[in-house]
């Protein structure tokens, strides 16, 4: 385990109400899950900020991987884990099957996006590296990491756009609403990359 990532699982496990989100969607045994995005970029922003765990977060985004792409399937697994939840958690736990991200992500969002084999393979998508982390709390109880495009910039408190991918449509509104909670933060925006 990297330096970046022993520090990322101590901070992970300060946050309770992280952890006891953890704690909670492995108990469900998902197939191939994954707390990611805000909620554990912004768990991490705050440690290295001085800020309360849980400032600024508004969800809990859990991914999991079923071949199963009906609405129904999908539909199912976020009634179960609401049902796990007691409030705020219940409403706040929001749960996307990444193997229907396809079928609904380019009329939302205006972009293409191919199919994917597995949950981790949906962080390379998204819109700046410091968004694309993930953690799982394993049987065993430690905790596993998915950064497909490092922990640097989570760390380095930088918001740059996914060199993968296009840049968002929406980049400036996330880069705005995310320098309106951490100031601290430093942009690279599009044109400078």
């Amino acid at each position: 385990m990297s330096d970046l990532e022993t520090r990322l699982v101590g901070i992970v496990r300060a946050d309770a109400g992280l952890m006891h989100v953890l704690t909670t969607v492995r108990g469900l045994d998902l197939p191939d899950w994954r707390i990611f995005s805000g909620a554990v970029y912004q768990s991490a922003w705050n440690a290295l900020t001085g800020r309360p765990p849980g400032y600024g977060r508004k969800d809990f985004d859990l991914g999991y991987f079923d071949p199963d792409t009906s609405w129904d399937a999908e539909d199912i697994v976020i009634k179960r884990v609401a049902a796990a939840f007691d409030e705020p958690f219940a409403s706040t736990v929001e749960v996307r099957n990444q193997a229907r991200v396809p079928l609904w992500f380019p009329t939302h969002f205006g972009e293409p996006y191919d199919p994917i084999a597995c949950t981790d393979e949906a962080l390379g998508r998204f819109v700046a590296p410091a968004f694309a982390v993930g953690v799982r709390l394993e049987p065993d109880d430690t905790i596993s990491i998915a950064a497909p495009l490092g922990l640097e910039d989570m760390f380095d408190l930088v918001l740059r756009p996914n060199p993968n991918r296009a840049v968002a449509k929406d980049w400036a509104r996330v880069t705005e609403r995310a320098l309106a909670r951490w100031p601290e933060l430093t942009v690279v925006h599009p044109e400078t990359v």
